[in-house]
């Protein structure tokens, strides 16, 4: 007889702490835990860090505090503890480090010297919102031990992609497909130090924490396809997907410090609610006809992420609450 849990969908909140946590954020975090909540799933808090020059002090408990703020609980997670601990990235390098070496041994990762600059400059294609400049190939004919004669030459390990048509089912866009070579490129997955990149990261943290769904900003779509192949190379299941529309001001461009101080600690300081902007994050959604305040349980009630609203929300300053 199967283990019920082991059946359950299994979701995760995964804050980065190299800024604060702001209105943008708080709806793609809402539309995870109601995701998961709704059909009775476990919950994991991850604190994202990898980023590390980047990480801001007193930013990981902040998107802690937030979250709490807004109603949202997790099963798992750094204040909690649970069986996949740890939930912090930086405590997890050895596993990482491991699974970069992996791909060394297979050949699926070649050292690179290619600067950004360089990259830019031999880009002949032009590259999707959001993307930087498809790498060029200029490095793909090196194999992983080529990386001891290149001596104290900074590179970086780029993932060899497959020259194929990949394909998903998202939960929220539908049906996605790319030939990950020639729309994206090799992608790196680490440094020369043994540190490794995100994509890496993720992937890894996902499949050891069972993670069965992934919800998150539609700018992140192209990572989906950079890391369906990992878990390919890996021999992986991946987690379902969907990719949901962001939070945007008023140029059409997602929201960020150019369009005033949206910060979820600053909305608290100015007397707003979480009931308050929950209601509103509802209505934006399509999930409530009004923006009369809520709160993110009562919202279970009749979630459905079908019902949620395919276009991006723009966000104006200064909001009538």
């Amino acid at each position: 007889m199967n283990d019920v849990s082991s059946v359950k969908v299994v979701g995760r909140l995964a804050p980065s702490p190299t800024g604060v946590q702001h209105v943008g954020n708080a709806r793609t975090y809402l539309l995870a835990w109601l995701s998961i909540r709704s059909r009775g799933g476990r919950l994991i808090l991850r604190i994202e860090d990898i980023d590390s020059p980047r990480v801001k002090a007193g930013a990981a408990q902040q998107a802690i505090d937030d979250l709490r703020w807004l109603g949202l609980d997790w099963d798992e997670g750094p204040d909690v503890g649970g069986s996949h601990a740890p939930y912090v990235q930086t405590e997890r390098i050895e596993s990482y480090r491991e699974a970069l070496l992996r791909l060394q041994r297979t050949e699926r990762v070649y050292p690179c010297t290619c600067t950004r600059s360089d990259i830019e400059a031999a880009a002949s294609a032009p590259h999707i919102e959001h993307e930087g400049a498809i790498y060029p190939g200029t490095c793909e004919n090196r194999s992983a031990l080529d990386a001891v004669t290149l001596g104290d030459r900074p590179f970086a390990w780029r993932f060899r992609t497959t020259d194929r048509d990949v394909e998903f089912d998202d939960r929220m866009v539908g049906p996605q497909r790319t030939n990950v070579r020639r729309d994206l490129g090799d992608f790196v997955v680490g440094k020369m130090d043994g540190s490794v990149a995100y994509q890496l990261a993720v992937v890894c943290d996902d499949h050891a924490m069972g993670v069965t769904e992934v919800l998150r900003g539609d700018d992140l779509l192209p990572s989906k396809f950079r890391q369906l192949e990992l878990y390919s190379t890996f021999g992986w299941t991946p987690p379902a997907f969907a990719h949901v529309p962001l939070v945007v001001g008023p140029d059409g461009r997602r929201l960020a410090k150019r369009h005033g101080d949206t910060r979820l600690a600053t909305l608290r300081q100015q007397g707003v609610s979480a009931e308050q902007l929950i209601g509103l994050l509802a209505w934006s959604c399509g999930l409530r006809p009004t923006r009369e305040p809520v709160t993110a349980r009562e919202l279970l009630v009749d979630f459905d992420l079908c019902r949620v609203s395919r276009e991006r929300f723009v966000f104006t300053e200064p909001h009538p609450w």
